[in-house]
């Protein structure tokens, strides 16, 4: 991405595994100190994390604690069990990492590899009424004859211009999709389907946060799958790993489990005081304070904010999220993991996980269940309740289920879910990130730095963040 890499700000920040930075800025957290308190605002997978590293690498329980908002820790996180069906409120999550390292230590906190149950990807894109292999470009001899052609030869064109100009990447995410694939790829999946995610015109969407994101799948594979040779894409996620109880959340719980008295639930952060020494938080004097709170929010919460920052926080944008568990009346009948739904007659769900498949534990026997998402834009009203029978309708009208087999629904609402990059985004969270580091504000996590992170880069992160401040503490 173009934007800083940077883990963390301040006398703690850690680029690219450099050591810390010195300072001799009050408040540096060394053994010799008896009160050196650190206040971590959140404990999703980014708060917990930090904790639990820092635990282990000796740092004073006493002078740590967490601020909680919810009744539960986890965060984005979270799982839920309704009459013996468990699912993910934020959508179906699965743990899989380039970081073998972060992965074990992941497993670890939820009980070792015999806690999880291992899953081969079986995703599929529901096209009208045929099954597409995913990614969209590998899946090409699966689309209608008339389809088949367009996204080729669209791909085949968009590749050679790529090639013969020496391009660089449009700057807004709708020009990029048409650069990168090819107007046919564009307009049977691409736009539809990302048109239902970001809930905006994807021109005013940053192309940004595709690096790393989206592969570049060679052109001969692509065009292997429209004469019909199965190629695959998206090799890192060919398998994953799944915790056997208690859904995704398992994970959290294991690291929440190991500072739980250090967590101070249903705790809402209302208020924080920059001081000579430090920050009060809610009127409590800490040395130290990491945010993992979304910051769009954070000008509402710490005085004196200059006004261009409180600015460049308000103009965030983020997408929130409605999740149904659609718990079935049927055992499970096919072998899929997840599947995405383009189309609006789809209804307006965008992705579907099989949430039975990652575990014999999330439905009772005989029984099956489907993880719904369901995207809104952040600051509109949330989706009104009659959201459950459009959404049933669609799932019915892709061929998902039968209506008469659905036992329940059960709905979750995420309200921060999906980071969004629009155009200036960059440089509104880098204005934002140099004032956080003038008054040793740490931000951490997916909404707290408003980077678009999975559950593995947060833990990896925050990891980075624990030793920097580790390393400091050591050297005095």
């Amino acid at each position: 991405m173009r934007a800083s890499q940077e883990l963390s700000l301040g006398w703690v920040g850690v680029r690219d595994g450099a050591h810390p930075r010195s300072s001799t800025r009050p408040g540096l957290p060394h053994r010799g100190d008896a009160h050196v308190k650190l206040a971590i605002l959140g404990a999703g997978v980014s708060g917990l994390a930090l904790a639990r590293t820092l635990a282990e690498g000796g740092f004073a329980p006493d002078d740590l604690t967490l601020f909680e908002a919810a009744p539960v820790p986890g965060g984005l996180c979270r799982s839920r069990t309704v009459e013996g069906f468990t699912y993910d409120v934020a959508g179906g999550h699965i743990l899989y990492s380039k970081d073998a390292e972060v992965m074990d230590w992941m497993k670890a906190e939820a009980g070792g590899p015999s806690a999880f149950t291992s899953c081969e990807r079986n995703t599929k894109i529901r096209f009208e009424d045929r099954w597409v292999h995913y990614p969209f470009e590998n899946g090409l001899g699966d689309l209608p004859p008339q389809a088949n052609f367009d996204c080729l030869s669209g791909y085949v064109q968009a590749w050679h211009e790529r090639s013969v100009s020496n391009s660089t990447a449009p700057d807004d995410f709708g020009t990029w999709i048409q650069w990168r694939f090819g107007k046919g790829i564009a307009e049977h999946f691409m736009n539809p389907y990302n048109e239902k995610i970001w809930k905006r015109p994807l021109t005013e969407v940053s192309s940004d946060w595709v690096a790393g994101r989206v592969p570049d799948a060679p052109v001969e594979d692509v065009i292997r799958s429209a004469v019909g040779i199965r190629t695959e894409g998206y090799t890192h996620q060919s398998s994953f790993f799944y915790p056997l109880n208690g859904g995704f959340q398992a994970i959290t719980d294991g690291m929440a489990g190991r500072v739980a008295d250090r967590i101070r639930l249903n705790t809402l952060v209302e208020s924080l005081q920059r001081t000579p020494s430090g920050w009060n938080v809610n009127g409590e004097s800490f040395d130290l304070v990491v945010s993992t709170l979304p910051l769009d929010v954070l000008h509402s919460l710490v005085a004196e904010v200059p006004a261009d920052i409180t600015e460049a926080m308000q103009t965030l944008e983020f997408n929130g999220l409605v999740t149904y568990l659609v718990a079935l009346d049927r055992p499970e009948q096919s072998d899929l993991s997840w599947i995405y739904l383009p189309h609006e007659s789809q209804g307006p769900a965008n992705r579907v996980t099989y949430m039975s498949n990652y575990s014999p534990n999330n439905a009772p026997e005989g029984k099956s269940s489907l993880l719904v998402e369901i995207t809104y834009r952040g600051g509109a009203p949330v989706p009104a309740q009659s959201l459950e029978g459009e959404t049933l309708k669609g799932l019915e009208s892709a061929g998902l289920i039968s209506r008469s087999e659905v036992l329940f629904a059960d709905r979750a609402d995420v309200s921060h879910a999906y980071v969004v990059f629009d155009q200036g985004y960059n440089a509104r969270r880098e204005a934002i990130f140099r004032w956080m580091d003038e008054v040793d504000l740490i931000p951490l996590g997916r909404f707290g730095r408003y980077e678009y992170d999975n559950s593995d880069l947060c833990v990896s992160k925050a990891r980075a963040l624990a030793a920097g401040l580790l390393a400091r503490a050591a050297r005095g």
